[in-house]
This record gives C-alpha cells, sequence and structure tokens, in this order.
C-alpha cells in the first residue's frame, strides 16, 4: 500500500486537468489510507440510541435538558492507544484536505466521504487533529468594512461542509466541538460572495442545510439545546429568503428534519405546515405572504428583519432588493417599536451612503417601512408621525436633496436612484405626511418632471420602469398636497402644471412624449377640472401619424391608454360641459381618436410596432364603452358600436397570435357584459350562439385551430363580413405554417357551405372585390389576397360560376 501510495503522489493527479483522474485519485487515496488503519469502528464515537420519531413528537415542548446522551467515552481509552498510526496517514489526511478545496463538486464530494471513512478508524486525539484542520477551510477575517471577507474560496467551504455533515452523520463530530461548528454552519447558511455581476455560494448554503440536516439525525435534542434559537431562525431565514429555489427546499428539507428528530424547534410543526418544499418553490409567495405567516412567532420576528436589512437591501440582484423591502412593508405591523426606533434609524444613513445597492435598497426600504407605520397608526386612531421621531422626518425628507447635491441622479446609478425616490415620493405622500406647503415638494416634483424630461438618456431596460414609478409618485403627490380644504386645485399650480405638461407632448423626442402622456393620464380629478378639452386635445395630435413621427409607436400607444385614463377620472355627464366630463359634445372626437388607433399598421426595423397602438386602442375602447355603458349607454350610437366591433372582429382574425387573443378577449368582454348589456351591438343572437357565454373564460384565441374556425363564421353575418374577410386574408395569405394552415381550412369549409347558396356567393365575391379595391395600393393587404386567391382557385371555391357558363 505504501509503495502505491508513493506512486500514486509521483502522478500528481491532483495538478490533473481532467476532472475523473482527479475524482479517482482521491478514491484511490481515501481506500489506501483505510489499509493502513485497523478496519474496527471507534469506540469513542458519538452514539445516540433510540431514534424513534414518534417518541421526539411526542416530547415535543416537554423539557429535554434530563435526556440522557449516551456517549461511550469513558469506556473508550482502552484500546485506542495499543497500536501506532503509520505516517502515510498524515500524507493521506492531508491529500483528502487538500482534495476538499478542488474546483468540482464530484471531487469534493469523494474527499469528504474519505475524510469520513478514515477518522471514523483514527484513535480520539488524532480525529480531533483531523477536525481542527478541517474548520481551516473556513477561515474567514474582520476587514475594515462591515462585511466578512472570506479569505477560503466558496469551494473550499462547500468542500468543508460536506466533511461536517459526513462527520456528523457517523456520530464523529463529539458535543465538545458542537460549539465550534455551529457558528461556522450558521455563516455557511448566508454565504453568498459577489463575482462580476453575479454571487457564488448558493453550494455553499445548500451544503449547509445538509449540515443542519445531518446534525438533527446525529444528536440527542439535549446537545443542540444551547443552538435551537440560532439554527432555527437560520433554517427558517433559508427556507424563506434565499435566492435560490434549491436552497430554500434544502433549507425547509433540513428544518423538517429537526422538528421530526429533535422536537425543540419553536413552532415547528406549524412553520413546516406553511413553509414545505411546494410553498417554498415560489420566491415571490416566500418574501410576501410566507414570511408574514413565520414573523409572527415572537422568536423569528427579529432575526427576520435583521437579516433582510443586513444580507438583503444590500443584495446584488434588484428582484431580491425590491423583494426584500415588501417584506419588510409586510412584516412591519408584527414589530412597528423595533421598526421605528431601530430599523429606520439605521436605513436613513444608508440611504445616502456610497454603496449603489445598499443605497437602493434602504431608499426603497425606508419608503415601505414608513408607508406600513403610517397604515397602523392610522389604524389605531393616532397621528401620522406617531411612530417617528423628528429625526426620522427630517432624514427622510433629506434623502431627495443629499442625492441631488450630490449628483447621484446622473450616470448609470440614476437608473436605480430615479425610480426608488419616486417609489418614496409616492409612499410618502400616500402616507400623508405632514409636508404640504414644504420647499420638499417642489423637490420631489422637479425630480418627477426631470425623470420623465430625460427618459431618451437611460438604457431602454430601466426605461418603462422609471416612468411608471415616475407617474405612480406624481399621481399620489397630486392627491395628497396639492388639494385644498375645498378639493380644489391652486389655479396658477393647475395653470402651469397641465400646460407644461401638454405642450411636452409634441417634444421631438419620442420618449419624453410618453412619459408626459402617462402623466397626464394620472393626474387626479380636480386637476382636470376645466382643462379636459385642452389635454384631449393634446392628446389627440399624439396619436396622429405625421411623416416626421411614422415610427412613434410608442407614444402614440401611451397617448391612447391616457385617453382611457383621463376619461375615467373625469367621469361621464352628458348634458355636462366637455371642460369638465365626457358629455355628449366630446364623445364623438374621443372614439374617433381611439378608432383611428385602431388602424395603426406601422412597421420599422422592430417589425410590427403599430401593434403596440392597436392593442392599447382596443383596451382603450373598452374600458371608455364600459364606462359610458355603466354611467350614459345613451350617449353610444348605433354607428360607433357597430364600428367597434367590426374592427374587433377584424383583429380577431388577423395573423399575430398576442393580438388576436387581445382583440378576442376585448370583443367576447363587449359582448357578454350585462350590467347593463352594451346597445346597438350588431347581429347580437347570431354572435351569442357562435361564442356561448359558457365558452368565454376556456376558448384560446391564441390557438388558430380554435379561433378561426369561430372568427369564419361570422363572414354569415354582411355587417361583419367585409372586416372579417379583410383580417383573414393576411392570415390566409400570410407565411406562418399553422395560421395559414387552420385560417385557410376554416375559410375553406366556409365556402364549401355556401356553394349551394348563389346569393350568399355573389355578396361574398362582391365583399372580396370591394376589400381588393380598396386596397390595391397596399401591400399589405392586397399581396397575401392574391396568395389567398390563389388557394380558393385551387381549392374549386369559385367552381360554381365557371360551371353556370
Amino acid at each position: 500500500a505504501a509503495t502505491v501510495l508513493e506512486c500514486l503522489d509521483s502522478c500528481k493527479l491532483s495538478e490533473s486537468n481532467q476532472m475523473v483522474l482527479r475524482k479517482l485519485g482521491m478514491k484511490l487515496v481515501q481506500r489506501l489510507g483505510l489499509t493502513f488503519v485497523k478496519p474496527k469502528v471507534a469506540k469513542w464515537r458519538y452514539q445516540r440510541g433510540c431514534r424513534s420519531l414518534a417518541a421526539n413528537l411526542q416530547a415535543q415542548g416537554a423539557p429535554v435538558q434530563n435526556q440522557k446522551t449516551e456517549v461511550a467515552a469513558a469506556e473508550a481509552d482502552d484500546d485506542d492507544e495499543e497500536y501506532d498510526i503509520p505516517g502515510e496517514i498524515e500524507n493521506v489526511v492531508e491529500q483528502l484536505l487538500v482534495g476538499l478545496k478542488d474546483k468540482d463538486t464530484i471531487v469534493r464530494w469523494s474527499a469528504a466521504k474519505g475524510i469520513g471513512r478514515i477518522t471514523g478508524r483514527l484513535p480520539k486525539e488524532l480525529a480531533d487533529d483531523v477536525i481542527g484542520s478541517l474548520l481551516d477551510c473556513f477561515s474567514f477575517n474582520k476587514s475594515f468594512c462591515s462585511d466578512i471577507s472570506f479569505q477560503e474560496t466558496d469551494n473550499a467551504w462547500h468542500g468543508g461542509c460536506l466533511a461536517l455533515a459526513e462527520l456528523g452523520r457517523r456520530g464523529l463530530l463529539l458535543p465538545s466541538r458542537i460549539s465550534d461548528v455551529v457558528p461556522v454552519m450558521l455563516r455557511a447558511l448566508t454565504y453568498d460572495e459577489k463575482r462580476g455581476a453575479c454571487s457564488v455560494g448558493s453550494n455553499v448554503r445548500d451544503a449547509a442545510c445538509y449540515v443542519c440536516w445531518a446534525f438533527a439525525r446525529a444528536y440527542e435534542p439535549a446537545e443542540l439545546i444551547p443552538f435551537i434559537s440560532h439554527i432555527s431562525s437560520a433554517l427558517v431565514i433559508a427556507a424563506v429568503f434565499d435566492r435560490d429555489v434549491n436552497c430554500r427546499r434544502a433549507a425547509s428539507a433540513a428544518f423538517q428534519e429537526n422538528v421530526g428528530r429533535q422536537g425543540t424547534f419553536p413552532h415547528g410543526i406549524d412553520i413546516l405546515t406553511a413553509a414545505d418544499y411546494f410553498a417554498v418553490g415560489n420566491r415571490v409567495n416566500c418574501y410576501l405572504t410566507i414570511s408574514v405567516y413565520i414573523a409572527g412567532f415572537p422568536e423569528y420576528t427579529q432575526p427576520m428583519i435583521d437579516h433582510l436589512v443586513n444580507m438583503k437591501i444590500n443584495h446584488w440582484d434588484s428582484v431580491i432588493r425590491e423583494l426584500a423591502t415588501k417584506a419588510l412593508h409586510n412584516i412591519t405591523p408584527q414589530a412597528p417599536e423595533y421598526m421605528a426606533n431601530m430599523v429606520l434609524p439605521r436605513l436613513l444613513p444608508l440611504s445616502v451612503g456610497s454603496d449603489l445597492h445598499t443605497r437602493h435598497g434602504a431608499i426603497l426600504a425606508c419608503a415601505e417601512i414608513t408607508h406600513a407605520l403610517c397604515k397602523l397608526a392610522q389604524e389605531n386612531n393616532r397621528s401620522v408621525t406617531y411612530y417617528f421621531s423628528e429625526k426620522s422626518l427630517e432624514g427622510l425628507k433629506q434623502i431627495h436633496q443629499e442625492l441631488c447635491s450630490r449628483q447621484l441622479y446622473r450616470g448609470l446609478g440614476g437608473e436605480l436612484m430615479r425610480p426608488a425616490v419616486c417609489t418614496l415620493i409616492e409612499k410618502l405622500s400616500l402616507s400623508k405626511m405632514p409636508f404640504r406647503g414644504d420647499p420638499i415638494i417642489g423637490g420631489w416634483q422637479w425630480l418627477i418632471n426631470d425623470s420623465l424630461r430625460h427618459l431618451t438618456l437611460v438604457s431602454s431596460a430601466a426605461r418603462q420602469h422609471i416612468k411608471e414609478s415616475a407617474v405612480s409618485a406624481l399621481a399620489a403627490l397630486c392627491n395628497e398636497f396639492y388639494i385644498n380644504e375645498r378639493g380644489e386645485a391652486d389655479p396658477a399650480l393647475q395653470d402651469e402644471l397641465v400646460t407644461q405638461y401638454v405642450s411636452e407632448l409634441q417634444n421631438t423626442e419620442e420618449m419624453i412624449r410618453c412619459g408626459f402622456s402617462r402623466a397626464l393620464g394620472a393626474l387626479p380629478r380636480f386637476l382636470l377640472k376645466g382643462r379636459l378639452q385642452q389635454v384631449l386635445e393634446g392628446l389627440k395630435k399624439v396619436t396622429i401619424i405625421s411623416p416626421e413621427d411614422v415610427s412613434f409607436a410608442e407614444s402614440r400607444r401611451d397617448a391612447l391608454i391616457a385617453i382611457a385614463k383621463v376619461c375615467q377620472t373625469v367621469g361621464v355627464k352628458g348634458d355636462g360641459s366637455q371642460q369638465e366630463y365626457v358629455c355628449k359634445d366630446n364623445v364623438d372626437q374621443i372614439y374617433a381618436t381611439l378608432l383611428t388607433g385602431v388602424t395603426d399598421y406601422t412597421t420599422d426595423s422592430r417589425g410590427d410596432v403599430g401593434g403596440w397602438v392597436r392593442e392599447a386602442a382596443m383596451s382603450s375602447l373598452m374600458e371608455v364603452t364600459l364606462l359610458l355603458v355603466q354611467n350614459e349607454a345613451e350617449l353610444i350610437n348605433a354607428n360607433i358600436c357597430k364600428q367597434i366591433m367590426c374592427w374587433l372582429a377584424q383583429q380577431s382574425a388577423e395573423k399575430i397570435d398576442k393580438f388576436r387573443a387581445h382583440a378576442g378577449s376585448v370583443f367576447l368582454t363587449l359582448l357578454h357584459f350585462d350590467h347593463p348589456p352594451v346597445p346597438h351591438i350588431p347581429h347580437r343572437e347570431e354572435l351569442e350562439r357562435i361564442f356561448p357565454r359558457s365558452e368565454k373564460e376556456v376558448l384560446n384565441w391564441k390557438a388558430a385551430s380554435e379561433a378561426f374556425p369561430r372568427i369564419t363564421q361570422l363572414l354569415g353575418l354582411p355587417a361583419y363580413r367585409y372586416h372579417v374577410l379583410l383580417g383573414l386574408c393576411v392570415s390566409v395569405g400570410g407565411l406562418t405554417e399553422t395560421t395559414l394552415r387552420y385560417s385557410a381550412q376554416s375559410l375553406f369549409d366556409y365556402m364549401k357551405k355556401i356553394q349551394s347558396d348563389p346569393s350568399a356567393l355573389g355578396s361574398f365575391c362582391e365583399t372580396l372585390l370591394k376589400v381588393f379595391e380598396d386596397n390595391l395600393h397596399n401591400d399589405r393587404v392586397s399581396v397575401p389576397l392574391l396568395a389567398m386567391l390563389d388557394q380558393m382557385l385551387a381549392n374549386g371555391c369559385f367552381d360554381m360560376f365557371t360551371e353556370q357558363e
């Protein structure tokens, strides 16, 4: 064996690039090591004895301190020292410890098992030396920053955890060593080291859960009692707040094992039921729902809050930061005093700190916690500032000024700062903070306007988020700080705001039009009062396609969305003023603007960008129509209703699945609306036969095989024939195989049905010719129409005419 070991050393397998060689080298080394020691089980092993789950669960909550531990250490001295350990063992253990730091998991796992096997045959003192060397895998040092900087790589931490679990499972970690191992294990459960744009450490956290699982099986409850509160909190935190689903599930399994084997985890069964393997699979559910339930148990509330504040609001992944702040909002009612007196004062300095991620998370956390505390105060009939000290209120006000003076809204960092501070403005406004008349309101308004005005300067990925945050902040700010006791706006402020926003709608930058369109859509009713016509005219101009802004599809989309929002805000009054309400004087103009949007087929290098406009126009038509139906249905005339339904039918027959599905959904919503029904729908009875109410939810418009057999039946209804045929020719003459196949088949089935009806066939052909005449110079329709005619002629759809001749 010694000779083989010598040869193996000379091969230097550990330096090989081939993972299989290194793994087999590990296996060989450990088996050679086993030949140097006696093949017997160490008598000093920790033996737990009875492991009945039933007994543990019956003993839940009973004192476990007086349970006896059955360690045979006392009698183990007799033959431990009877033989010498050969020097080669040191070499073997050294190689296995190095193997724990290998770059490949499979090699580390093999080395961990080897450590377990060999340690089980060593005398107690030598085994303890091995454990001491093993714990060196977890070296870390306190650096000048608050974080821990790990000296060893994540590979060493992972290998070390696997080895600890193996030793624990085999009873080779004596209770005297638990106090050294538990702190390491708790650190490993939150190990997360940033590397470049992402991080490493999910495998370490997963292995740490394995250590907890192994310890649950290995030790008597009495041995772990001093550490129970730390272990249970750490496992709950990992099961609910870990970024990776495999770690959350591993932590949940380890928690379950501890509840069953140890019987000492506080509220174990209740938590297990809420955070089982399947429940922790959804990260949003974990952060926003399960965490709130678990935080309801006092043992876990503070550790969970501390973890979110220390480890998650500064996380490298922005999704985790945002979820963490929402979780803090939801958990606040469980510990309002702690949040107000300890957490908020800690977050305020971080919200103007130097690290971008921490600053972003801290601002969002301040916003969410403040909002939660104010809601709680209002529910308990206290003043909104009940939980806040003067210093906290001042700190919240200072965040914007501080960032502005340090120019932190500029550059890449600004893409995170702008939406974060807009969220802060929104939450402080919703919280009804006593800042009315304070200069900070002007600063906040400046930030909202500036963010909307500079959307062109931010990356396309961040644009939508910044726009939505700014618009939400504007709505909340206006509702709280711009309304006087009589429920009216200050005339000078209203004039300045509305005029400024309307003038920006004609900006030469598309994104600025988008931002201010949505901003006008978000204004509250008291700011639109007396200015409705000015706003609608401004938005209408944005929706008109002119030669210089043909490709401004996004601004047209946002203007159409804004028109519907404005209509919903001001409400309906048939004989009211057109400066204040949707009324008989402006309803036709509103519909004309929205119906123009349904005809937008603009294409550019991005493809069918007009599709976004058509989708927004359809949604807005539905919202305005339902608004009118529920208030004053007589404002909808028969001609407008016919146009709406025909255009929706055309869109429902077109080739792009997403827009077809949206059109179909809107069509059926209007058709089946009951409170009260939409008036003047052409051929209502026939439509209800073709589209029964029972199938409204189950009909899949995206599937060509389901949509086209229904929509072609509308060819038999004179009012819809022209528009459905116009939509069908684009599908039947298109290039997409499935759409083409099912649309053509449905059309041919309809044609077969009317072969014996000369008048139906004649009117179909007249409509077909009319579609062709109207679109002679429109390649989007005429080219597919010719392709469709080719298929119809080949299919014998017009044989009846040739037979007559």
